[in-house]
């Protein structure tokens, strides 16, 4: 579904991203792993048309989308929750909700508001809320809401539990969990390998602008070494 080949990226004359591969199959959940600083974050806004690379290729269902605008890769398909959350704060849950919704590829059980509200109950009781009123959970909840009514093919989180309290968290990866068992393929950015192993399929280790390790979740459990070298703090 997802090809990303020999991706480069700057920063002004900073380089960030050195040769970059990873995939993404169809129903799949993939992860990228890495310490701050390692390049994710590069490569999933250079994904979206936010980064321009200067080298490279990403491929989106058999078809180049390298350098397309960011309102043209995501109309074919592809949902961020982009690090931060960046809710709109003053519009409410609702409006938040509604100014995203599109079924653009004709999805025959699309995502709707019915829909979020039943994957995250909470939103539904904060529908008039404001934005900026929700805590931190309600934020990335809505933020995956938002995502989620554009009925993308491939949703992408970044940071998908950072900052969140351990029984939110909880949540957030048991709705990720309904959401790949629905079909959807997902990308997804977090530190808490231990929660990627339950949920992932692949996983793709990134340091210093490439990834350096790809393997199962099996046999991300099974390299503690590779863990510690890459993985730890």
């Amino acid at each position: 579904m997802l090809a990303v080949r020999d991706l480069e990226a700057f920063y002004g004359v900073s380089q960030a991203l050195f040769g970059m591969n990873l995939s993404v199959e169809a129903g799949e959940v993939a992860t990228l792993l890495g310490r701050n600083g390692m390049g994710k974050t590069t490569t999933i806004n250079t994904i979206m048309g936010i980064v321009k690379p200067r080298a490279g290729e990403v491929q989106f269902e058999r078809s180049a989308i390298t350098g397309l605008p960011s309102f043209r890769i995501a109309k074919l398909g592809l949902g961020l929750v982009p690090e931060g959350r960046q809710i709109f704060p003053n519009l409410s849950v609702r409006e938040n909700l509604v100014a995203t919704a599109a079924n653009r590829l004709g999805d025959t059980t699309p995502w709707t508001l019915e829909r979020i509200y039943q994957m995250f109950p909470g939103l539904k009781a904060r529908e008039t809320s404001m934005g900026n009123l929700l805590s931190g959970g309600e934020q990335q909840m809505l933020a995956i809401g938002r995502a989620l009514m554009t009925n993308p093919r491939l949703l992408i989180l970044d940071e998908a539990t950072e900052g969140l309290a351990p029984l939110v968290r909880e949540e957030i990866w048991a709705c990720l969990k309904r959401i790949k068992d629905d079909g959807l393929s997902i990308l997804v950015v977090d530190k808490n390998v231990a929660d990627l192993i339950k949920l992932a399929d692949r996983h793709h280790v990134v340091e210093k602008g490439r990834v350096v390790w790809t393997g199962t979740s099996a046999e991300l459990a099974a390299d503690t070494d590779m863990q510690h070298r890459y993985l730890g703090v």
